[in-house]
């Protein structure tokens, strides 16, 4: 018989295992930028391979975060709802940065992207009198990961520096999930 965990893990832990797990995630997903950029654009296009990252962030992120929700239910539903916040984060950032571009972009898409993903989760959890703070730890974690990764990549280039973008962006943006999830079920109504 399988037990659920009724008990929320502590700040630290989940943002330790959302660091970590979602970094793990993410690292899988920049593998296939690194080795596989050029052929995904070729064969999907822009939009096809963005699609397919983002299926992919929402597929292995899931999984990699579903055990900082409690109760009986919680990897099906979170599923769902994690989805629907990557998503809509990808949404933001993609339309910011393709819209914009070069480094407006990527911050209006950091801000747009932190903003719906933390929307989504306060509306799933009922938290919304937390949307303002979990913007901003979001939005904190997303850009200290993304910009990081993008200056050790500029630094390194090449297949290593893709591949440490990814674990950059995944550890730190993974930490401000984590925190996140967290901070939305111990308040939520």
């Amino acid at each position: 018989m399988t037990t659920y965990s009724n008990t929320l893990p502590s700040l630290p832990r989940s943002v330790v295992i959302g660091g970590l797990g979602f970094g793990l995630a993410s690292l899988c997903v920049f593998a296939t930028v690194a080795f596989g950029e050029r052929w995904m654009y070729q064969q999907l296009g822009l939009w096809g391979a963005y699609l397919v990252w983002t299926a992919l962030f929402i597929l292995l992120g899931g999984a990699a975060l579903g055990s900082l929700v409690v109760g009986r239910w919680r990897l099906p539903k979170f599923y769902l709802l994690y989805g629907i916040a990557f998503f809509a984060y990808a949404v933001g950032w993609c339309g910011a940065y393709f819209t914009l571009r070069g480094s407006t972009g990527e911050w209006v898409g950091s801000v747009a992207g932190s903003v719906l993903m933390a929307l989504v989760f306060a509306l799933g959890f009922g938290a919304m009198r937390l949307i303002l703070n979990l913007s901003v730890i979001l939005f904190i974690a997303n850009s200290l990961g993304y910009f990081a990764g993008s200056a050790l990549n500029d630094y390194l280039g090449g297949k290593a520096g893709m591949l440490l973008w990814g674990i950059s962006y995944g550890l730190c943006l993974g930490a401000g999930i984590g925190a996140v999830l967290h901070l939305s079920q111990r308040n939520s109504e």
